[in-house]
C-alpha cells in the first residue's frame, strides 16, 4: 500500500517540492490557454496587406476563413 506523501518541513522543501510539480513530465498535456481549440497551432504568419484585407472584410471569423482557404490550397478537404 502507499504510504501518502509527507509534509515538507522547511521553505526549502516546500520549494523543491513546488518546483517537482511544475517539471515533471505526466501523461496528460497541460491546457495553458482554453481559447485555444486543441489540434490547432498559435503562429505568427506574414501575408499580403491585401490578402488581410480580403478576409478581415467579412468580419469575425477571418482566422477560420483563412485556415479554410489555406486547408482547400494544400488538399486537405
Amino acid at each position: 500500500m502507499a504510504q501518502p506523501p509527507r509534509r515538507p518541513r522547511s521553505a526549502t522543501e516546500k520549494a523543491e517540492e513546488a518546483f517537482r510539480a511544475l517539471t515533471t513530465k505526466t501523461d496528460e498535456p497541460k491546457q495553458t490557454n482554453a481559447a485555444i481549440p486543441a489540434g490547432k497551432e498559435l503562429i505568427s504568419i506574414r501575408i499580403d496587406r491585401d490578402v488581410l484585407e480580403h478576409f478581415q472584410a467579412d468580419g469575425a471569423g477571418w482566422q477560420e476563413r483563412i485556415n479554410a482557404a489555406l486547408r482547400a490550397a494544400a488538399d486537405l478537404e
